[in-house]
């Protein structure tokens, strides 16, 4: 299966979702967005596969958010999304494409919806919470 996740390495919750398409047999295509953001239409694109707003795939901790004034209603579309091309680190992470569907894996264990059940086995997050059993199904 195709499969590209928008990574950042330094993020537990980006790991964890890397870990879990492992997991699945998938070596997806790693893409380092702070490195190589995406364009506007892929991000565009990514967040409405995905189901979210703009505004809902801006990341606000440890990010220049609020000194940007990016918290103001009043911003389109268009203000945000520039933001997050200047600022790639205002772009919520970690972005799953798939056949199956986009996510924002936040939780990580939401990149499960875009996976096949290929589980080798369990796994279980940085953290130690299981997520995937013995049996190679999905937990909760």
């Amino acid at each position: 299966m195709d499969a590209t996740i928008y990574h950042n390495p330094a993020c537990g919750t980006s790991r964890n979702t890397l870990a879990m398409i492992r997991n699945a047999g998938i070596e997806p295509h790693i893409i380092e967005y702070l490195k190589t953001p995406p364009s506007r239409s892929e991000l565009t694109r990514m967040i409405a596969d995905a189901g979210l707003t703009v505004r809902q795939a801006i990341r606000e901790k440890g990010t220049p958010y609020t000194e940007l004034g990016l918290e103001n209603p009043a911003l389109s579309d268009d203000a945000l999304l520039d933001a997050m091309l200047e600022h790639p680190i205002l772009i919520n992470r970690p972005f799953v494409v798939t056949p199956l569907g986009t996510r924002l894996a936040r939780p990580s264990e939401l990149v499960l919806d875009i996976l096949p059940d290929t589980h080798k086995g369990p796994f279980a997050k940085e953290d130690g919470e299981a997520v995937i059993g013995a049996d190679g199904k999905r937990l909760g």
